[in-house]
């Protein structure tokens, strides 16, 4: 007799109910250990073990090598969904490649990043996708698709969206609060997650180590309310590495690790990310959890289902019916040419005086100049490159090594100290493989080399490459050789092949000596200590003497000499060339990235001397930015030719590059966040409140250096037979886009729509589709778009719903935000919302229109908002109140001590609050006022008062 398998190894079962006998089968202990990051095998069963968590932006990232695609925000300026559905193809192929070699490799996989760019200061901001919720979710649909595969059943990867929510700040990101309205929350930073969930190819979240409106991530209740409302679909919710000990240790928010445990749980997160391999204290507060009665094994069990519906949907226990199970495509023919294409799609031209494109067959000389002109940078995310071009290696392709001239623009400078000059030891040549290539689960656990020999000081001095990043750091370097770097030992070695890690090593500042002329010291950024000349080698100082800026620190005092100034040299090459090429940017790991923040938008110093001594040389200049992120390049554009920009852009960077100034490419890449023109058009990095600082090309009532959707071609287009229709919940669109120029290029029609005479303040206008074609010159074409009139809406704050006001509407055609070319007009019929019904509905405090000086806080621990002072000056504005008859008294729910002020009409009543036990003590205080008809309602808030909710009493309420 055949023995029957047991049902959840049976493939004609449905997985719920394959999950359902499983469950039962598991031993508490057994499924307590699966909520940790890490779960082990159960041999009995013959489960074997599984992790959370892959890193794929823009590649398989941490397991060394792998195909590298641009980074995310360069997918995102490509504006093209289909591309970024290939990309996402290719890296989840090569994610089940790579796990068919090593079992390291995690099926789930953690991307896309899907925060907002709203401020270009914030770290991170290279692994979004625009400042855009729509292009953002289009994008992130795009690469999720690709990442899951077809199957109905099965996917290819289970991608996790990161990071929800409304985060945006490196500094203090685990203990900063993001204070978010309702209106932003719902028309903006859900949206971006909401629109991916309901796409169907997403398998989770990871919740950011953030709080908003005073509450953490990982307990907050939106994860139930809104995500897990989205889909029918079991969604996995992955913690942030360390963020579930964070809870206690630094943002004190439960007193307990126990209680925090629990409280995660119970609002929704299902996988616990911490303590990196070693799964016990995390399963022992899980444990202490429930003897304490914080959790039930209901609450284990509804984790542990989520999980394993997630493993059975990749094919786990069904291998031989797993479509992917013998993926084997990895650092393909193909993959390699859709790694170019995509920097090519990415490249965006942001200013042609008619310079460009460049004729190779015109045998002129080219000079290559620029600190990033023979770089290939990759960031955090990034895996091992197995194919690498810089820019100059694709220009001297392109246009022939003997028409290219090439100058670094670094300082070459020594130094020397009392011992003598600082000297680079002769080393064994023979190199190590690069860092991160043999792969790392915890890439930041991987330590600097000490097989080289220290630096000395002595009578033969060595050159030293000097490059300074901004904001006083910087780094040094053999001239064609490795970085100076730091090793556990304390010692300093030139043994980097380029900046990396998660505590970069090889970062330092120059810090004058007070009373010393021209001495300096030298201050490594990664331990925070001076350098010292010792017997034994130069080294940090030892610990504890970490003092900064006075005479008597410890380190060594050294003065430099310069031996060449990089503007020198590149004014040299740049005068031997018909035309110029600055590459400048940045490096991904150093000001700005994870855990940093950016502190301006000007580009280096050093890199502005650049540019401008090329230009004073050569005015046929072009300036290449390549960078993560956004400058503010005000007299660069108002100076050179011609402008690109392009994100740091994988292992093809550099030909891609080649072609695009080389015109084999006409650049159709958009910007997918604004340009500004100064730091003092940015709102402070930690306001959200995008709507009532004017954030975004949303609200953005200043002129953008470069606007939102900017980009230009070698080609020409016009737009014409612009037609819009409603058509049930629809509007229909179309219009004909016509290649006029001479060139075969890309184009990027952007429709956007425009309430005419709006009730609240609503965006100048908001993205509402986009479409990349590509069109012969004379060729044209007809694009039709599809928008449901919900996009029309906006959160109602009076009424706690999303609404389509009645009224017209613009839907505007045109090439950028800015370049509107066409505009047609739809009008929506309909009942107005009306007034604010407080009389019935009462006001939620965080409801309001319009605040000055208040931030948003948790009404307690689980759910709910309140609001609070953060300056003496500060105002609540709830407009268009409706007392009908009247009402005679108001009931203020509010904790804290202090007083509410509550003005309407000629009426001000002060309601004082007493001293309450605690920020979660809400107390009822009555008042008399007296308030009819229609009009606004202003709270101004004293001491720490927390409002939670007014109501109002009387014969009509």
């Amino acid at each position: 007799m055949t023995e029957q398998p047991q049902p959840f190894r049976d493939p004609q079962l449905p997985f719920a109910k394959r999950v359902d006998d499983l469950l039962q089968r598991l031993t508490l202990d057994e499924r307590i250990a699966m909520l940790h990051q890490f779960a082990p095998a159960v041999d009995r069963l013959g489960l074997g073990a599984f992790r959370t968590g892959q890193e794929a932006l823009h590649g398989v990232a941490w397991m060394g090598p792998a195909t590298v695609f641009p980074q995310a925000v360069g997918l995102g300026a490509t504006w093209n969904g289909e591309l970024v559905r290939r990309v996402g193809e290719a890296v989840g192929n090569e994610v089940r490649a790579k796990r068919a070699e090593d079992d390291r490799v995690g099926l789930n996989v953690w991307a896309p990043t899907v925060n907002l760019l709203r401020n270009p200061l914030w770290g991170r901001g290279e692994e979004g996708y625009s400042e855009d919720a729509g292009l953002t979710s289009a994008i992130a649909v795009a690469y999720t698709r690709g990442l899951r595969g077809d199957h109905p059943l099965y996917w290819r990867t289970a991608p996790v969206l990161k990071h929800w929510l409304a985060h945006n700040n490196e500094t203090g990101r685990d203990i900063t609060s993001s204070s978010v309205s309702p209106r932003v929350l719902h028309e903006y930073d859900l949206k971006a997650f909401r629109d991916a969930v309901q796409a169907g190819a997403v398998a989770g979240v990871m919740p950011a180590y953030n709080l908003v409106n005073g509450r953490p991530n990982h307990v907050s209740p939106l994860l139930s309310q809104q995500l897990r409302a989205w889909t029918d679909r079991s969604l996995v919710v992955c913690s942030d590495a360390g963020a579930p000990s964070n809870l206690v240790d630094s943002e004190h928010y439960f007193d307990t690790h126990e209680e925090a445990t629990a409280a995660s749980l119970r609002a929704g997160v299902d996988s616990f990310t911490d303590h990196g391999q070693d799964s016990a204290p995390m399963t022992g507060r899980i444990r202490g959890a429930l003897e304490r009665g914080l959790l039930d094994e209901h609450d284990i069990d509804t984790a542990v289902r989520r999980l394993l519906e997630l493993r059975f949907s990749l094919g786990e226990f069904d291998p031989e019916l797993d479509p992917y199970a013998d993926t084997a495509a990895f650092d393909t023919e193909d993959h390699r040419a859709l790694a170019l294409e995509a920097a090519e799609q990415a490249v965006v031209l942001l200013k042609n005086d008619g310079l460009l494109p460049l004729d190779p067959a015109a045998g002129r000389t080219v000079a290559v100049v620029g600190l990033l002109a023979d770089a290939c940078k990759l960031d955090w995310y990034s895996g091992t490159l197995i194919h690498r071009s810089t820019p100059l290696d694709g220009l001297r392709e392109r246009f022939g090594a003997e028409h290219i001239v090439h100058a670094e623009g670094v300082d070459l400078v020594r130094l020397k100290c009392a011992e003598g000059w600082l000297h680079i030891p002769a080393a064994d040549e023979s190199r190590e493989p690069v860092r991160g290539a043999e792969g790392a689960l915890d890439p930041a656990l991987l330590a600097g080399r000490t097989d080289l020999p220290p630096l000395t000081c002595g009578d033969t001095p060595s050159d030293l490459a000097l490059v300074d990043w901004g904001n006083g750091v910087i780094t040094l370097r053999e001239p064609a050789g490795r970085y100076l770097s730091v090793a556990e030992d304390g010692f300093v070695r030139a043994s980097a092949d380029e900046p990396g890690g998660w505590i970069v090593q090889e970062t330092f500042r120059w810090e004058a000596v007070e009373g010393h002329a021209g001495g300096h010291r030298l201050l490594h950024v990664g331990t925070g200590r001076y350098v010292s000349v010792a017997a034994d080698g130069v080294k940090v100082a030892a610990r504890g003497e970490e003092i900064s800026g006075t005479a008597d620190a410890p380190g060594t005092v050294f003065e430099m000499e310069v031996t060449e100034r990089g503007e020198d040299a590149v004014a040299r090459a740049a005068a031997a060339a018909d035309t110029v090429i600055v590459v400048a940017g940045n490096d991904a790991h150093i000001n700005g990235r994870e855990t940093e923040d950016r502190t301006t938008l000007d580009l280096p110093a050093q890199q502005e001397r650049l540019w401008r001594a090329a230009h004073a040389a050569n005015p046929r200049t072009v300036l290449a930015v390549t960078s993560a992120y956004p400058y503010a390049l005000t007299d660069a554009a108002a100076t050179l030719p011609a402008l690109l920009w392009t994100a740091h852009g994988g292992q093809a960077a550099g030909t891609a590059l080649a072609r695009v100034l080389a015109g084999d490419v006409s650049p159709a890449g958009r910007l997918p966040q604004t340009w500004y023109t100064s730091d003092a058009e940015l709102p402070g990095l930690l306001d959200y409140d995008i709507i009532g600082s004017r954030q975004t090309y949303l609200y953005y009532e200043g002129a953008p250096l470069y606007p939102f959707g900017h980009g230009l071609s070698y080609s020409e287009f016009t737009y014409g037979a612009l037609h819009a229709e409603r058509d049930g919940d629809l509007v229909r669109v179309s219009l004909t886009v016509t290649n006029t120029g001479s060139v075969a290029a890309d184009e990027v029609p952007q429709l956007y729509v425009r309430a005419v005479a709006p009730s609240v303040v609503r965006p100048l206008r908001q993205l509402a589709g986009h479409h990349r074609l590509h069109l012969a010159p004379g060729a044209a074409e007809r694009v039709d778009f599809l928008v449901p009139i919900t996009e029309l809406g906006h959160w109602d704050v009076a009424h706690g719903r999303w609404t389509v006001e009645p009224g017209t509407y613009e839907i505007q055609a045109g090439a950028s935000s800015t370049d509107i070319r066409l505009i047609a007009v739809v009008t929506v019929d309909g009942e107005p919302s009306g007034p604010r019904p407080v009389l019935t509905r009462g006001l939620e405090a965080a409801d309001y229109d319009e605040q000055l000086g208040t931030e948003i806080v948790d009404r307690t621990k689980v759910e709910g908002d309140a609001v609070t002072a953060v300056t003496g000056s500060n105002e609540l504005l709830y407009r268009r109140c409706d007392f009908a008859s009247g009402t005679s008294g108001v009931e203020v729910s509010a904790a804290g001590e202090g007083a509410v002020l509550i003005s309407v009409a000629d009426t001000t009543v002060t309601v004082p609050v007493a001293a309450t036990d605690g920020p979660y003590d809400y107390r009822t205080v009555r008042a008399a006022l007296n308030a009819s008809g229609t009009a606004d309602l202003r709270v101004t808030l004293s001491g720490s008062v927390r409002l939670a909710r007014i109501a109002f009493t009387g014969d009509d309420a």
